[in-house]
């Protein structure tokens, strides 16, 4: 072998090893990894699914809850609004 294909294989050696040592860091620290044309491979996250379950099923139940709190309020604004008598005879319906 000659020393301009030695140089050449040197090259190409560690350009492979410092790819492998980048993506190796990249995995550790939880970065995105690199592909051979510079796409970029996202770290999975085996809990992501079980939490967007968790956090639809929070979001249901709080929207369920505004719209009765909102349904309250609205009661007590047209109790507050109305006439006194016929809010007395709200009020006590309402017991």
């Amino acid at each position: 072998m000659s020393s301009g294909q030695i140089f050449v294989l040197g090259i190409i050696a560690l350009s492979t090893l410092g790819w492998l040592v980048n993506n190796w860091i990249r995995a550790k620290h939880g970065y995105a990894l690199e592909d051979e044309w510079k796409g970029k491979t996202a770290k999975g996250d085996p809990d992501a699914d079980r939490k967007i379950g968790l956090l639809s099923t929070e979001n249901e139940r709080l929207t369920g809850q505004i719209s009765r709190l909102e349904e309250r309020i609205a009661v007590l604004e047209r109790i507050a609004t109305d006439p006194a008598e016929r809010t007395a005879r709200e009020i006590d319906a309402l017991r």
